[in-house]
């Protein structure tokens, strides 16, 4: 498809309006030095619902999810656009960087537990706010643990390192590890790829528990998962937007000759 073609794709995204989103886009480009990772890309992450971002290697689906906190800083990254939380634009220099992370949570494709007792690694999060009461780091501890399924697991090793635990066990730690803090919104970076089929569907019924509290932004290479989850589908092509809109229209009736294909496997 031509410029033309994805040009009048994209003024039909922009027709597909979701009312009061907790995250939006304008125009956002996002740059590796001279790399151009996202083109103009304007969407709308509605609130309490599971997001998926989908399209081919390289398309700049975990570049976009990173511009949503800011980590795409971290990797180097520069932005040109508009990114809103809750109507505030988060690359405003007025913005505290590590507020916006506790309310834009993250948790990525490996698990990635700190090297610290599995409690110490949910109450991590609050300690660094200066909370230090015990009664209090107990409760949130045993309640986000609970929240993921891993309380009757690691109840009685509480203190053992978090590394001991198994794959699955570490990313539904690292998700706990995210909420303790009390997220509005959750960004997910392909987090079942690294692992088995059942500690994958365990996540995937966690996700879909956890939306009815907050806002799931996921990237997902699988499109079998993204028609499990979604509520909401992005579909990005070169660093562009394709198509957005609600998940059931993309996959039985996408707009664009390139989600068909790609929804159909033609290449990925």
């Amino acid at each position: 498809m031509g410029e033309v073609g994805l040009s009048q794709v994209c003024e039909t995204v922009r027709d597909l309006v979701v009312k009061n989103p907790v995250i939006r886009t304008e125009r956002l480009s996002a740059f590796y030095g001279k790399l151009q990772a996202l083109k103009d890309v304007s969407i709308r992450i509605p609130t309490r619902q599971i997001t998926t971002i989908m399209g081919p290697s390289g398309c700049g689906k975990s570049t976009l999810l990173k511009t949503m906190n800011r980590l795409i800083e971290l990797d180097g990254g520069k932005v040109l656009g508009k990114v809103y939380f809750n109507e505030t634009d988060i690359y405003s220099d007025k913005i505290d960087v590590s507020w916006l992370r506790r309310k834009v949570g993250m948790v990525f494709q490996k698990p990635n537990p700190l090297p610290m007792s599995i409690y110490d690694n949910v109450a991590y999060g609050l300690r660094i706010q200066g909370i230090r009461d015990r009664s209090v780091l107990d409760e949130v501890v045993r309640r986000n643990l609970e929240i993921v399924g891993l309380w009757d697991e690691v109840k009685d090793r509480l203190k053992e390192p978090a590394l001991k635990l198994s794959g699955g066990q570490q990313q539904r730690l690292c998700i706990a590890r995210a909420l303790a803090v009390k997220p509005e919104v959750l960004l997910l970076d392909e987090p079942t790829s690294s692992l088995d089929p059942a500690s994958a569907k365990r996540i995937e019924k966690l996700l879909t528990k956890l939306r009815q509290n907050y806002t799931i932004v996921i990237v997902t290479h699988n499109v079998h998962q993204a028609m499990r989850l979604a509520d909401h589908a992005i579909f990005l092509y070169m660093g562009k937007l394709i198509e957005e809109g609600p998940a059931k229209q993309i996959f039985t009736n996408p707009k664009s000759k390139i989600t068909y294909a790609y929804l159909n496997g033609e290449f990925s």
